[in-house]
């Protein structure tokens, strides 16, 4: 929405008249503040909505990030300062967008906060929201914030993305599609492992996008993201105190209360502190085909994370990979590579050693193809009545013939 040079001068008069009114900020008061300044009867009915869209966006939106964030293409927009960064799946490039001053970023970020009743000031330098259009949002200030404001925005994808855009696009490669439509077909517990920003949110709505349609999932998250294409979802959301330090709901808290809702899966956002040790205790109680997301650079360091996390929960090394041995089955591990983000490996969680301390072991590799894990994957299929993908029919490493 970049307009013309003149549209700022109007669009910050139409600001002070609205300001300076009682009535509701509505699109129909913005488009009538328009229509009242002077020179509203040389405007076209285009350059009418391009202001009141820009106004719109400077009261209640994102003010002039907002065309990025509707560009189906961007994935995160980083504000530095007054400096715009914009990932559209290639990595981040700055783009020239008039944000103003660092004063107007200060502004921008503390409404944006405030509108998702969250605090934002001196005294609360840093802080998470989620916009109405679902896009996340990470604000810091200065002092902390040595060269900021800082923003941080992960956009939002309001439709979840098919299996078959996903192998379209080159994320999931053919073959393997079978194989996670088997998976989920089998309610195997399972998670999706990876780095920051390396696709984990956008194949887990697929593959619960998967669930059949008589089945309940309730989700359990810090921030709401997931939104799968799915008729029967309940969401739950964690809340950080309020200015009185009370009021704190954790997803610790949230995963207990989501066990009595009768859950067919069980599926945590992002495990990132004690509340594994409920979701290993819930998947341990015959809520099988739970998932969740985890932070891990590669597969063999998901049991060395689980451990840390367990131990914020309270629980021990030895008990945890019993838990673990129990609770879950696969991990689908995802990378954000040069051209875009792709399913790097499938594994199996499986106890090995005379402490049976659980190790992720490979049954497909990208470039490599199946692993040693994909005759015991092709076993737990068949276990659950699901037919063995034509993929884990071929001959598997050490063996002549088919899993």
């Amino acid at each position: 929405m970049t307009g013309q040079p003149e549209d700022g001068t109007l669009a910050a008069r139409v600001r002070q008249r609205i300001a300076a009114a009682t009535t509701p900020v509505t699109a129909a008061a913005i488009v009538s503040a328009v229509r009242a300044e002077p020179t509203a009867a040389v405007l076209g009915d285009t350059a009418m909505l391009r202001i009141a869209d820009r106004v719109r966006d400077d009261l209640v939106g994102a003010g002039p990030l907002a065309p990025l964030l509707a560009d189906p293409e961007v994935t995160d927009v980083l504000v530095n300062g007054a400096r715009v960064w914009v990932d559209r799946g290639s990595g981040l490039h700055q783009v020239a967008v008039p944000v103003g001053s660092v004063e107007d970023v200060r502004r921008l970020a503390q409404r944006l906060i405030a509108s998702a009743g969250r605090r934002l000031d001196d005294g609360s330098p840093y802080a998470d929201a989620r916009l109405p259009d679902g896009t996340r949002l990470h604000a810091v200030l200065p002092p902390v914030a040595t060269e900021g404001p800082y923003l941080s925005l992960r956009t939002f994808r309001h439709r979840p993305f098919t299996l078959d855009e996903l192998v379209r696009q080159g994320t999931v490669p053919r073959p393997l599609a079978p194989l996670l439509a088997a998976v989920v077909a089998a309610r195997l517990a399972y998670l999706v492992t990876g780095g920051t920003g390396s696709g984990k949110t956008t194949l887990l709505n697929t593959l619960l996008g998967m669930v059949p349609a008589t089945e309940r999932i309730v989700l359990v998250e810090d921030a709401a993201e997931l939104r799968p294409g799915h008729p029967h979802v309940v969401g739950l959301q964690a809340r950080t105190a309020n200015v009185e330090g009370t009021g704190v709901v954790s997803l610790a808290d949230l995963v207990r209360q989501a066990l009595r809702m009768r859950p067919d899966r069980l599926v945590v956002g992002e495990c990132r502190g004690g509340e594994v040790v409920d979701l290993l205790a819930a998947l341990n109680t015959g809520h099988d085909g739970g998932a969740g997301t985890l932070h891990a650079n590669t597969p063999s360091d998901v049991p060395a994370r689980l451990e840390a996390l367990g131990m914020l929960g309270g629980l021990p090394r030895a008990a945890l990979h019993a838990q673990v041995a129990a609770a879950l089955q696969v991990l689908f591990q995802v990378r954000r590579g040069d051209k875009g983000r792709v399913l790097e490996s499938v594994c199996l969680l499986l106890p090995e050693g005379p402490e049976r301390l659980v190790t992720a072991v490979p049954a497909w590799v990208r470039g490599s193809g199946l692993g040693l894990a994909a005759r015991a994957l092709g076993a737990l299929l068949r276990e659950r009545g699901v037919a063995v993908p034509p993929i884990l029919s071929e001959p598997w490493p050490g063996s002549a013939g088919p899993v």
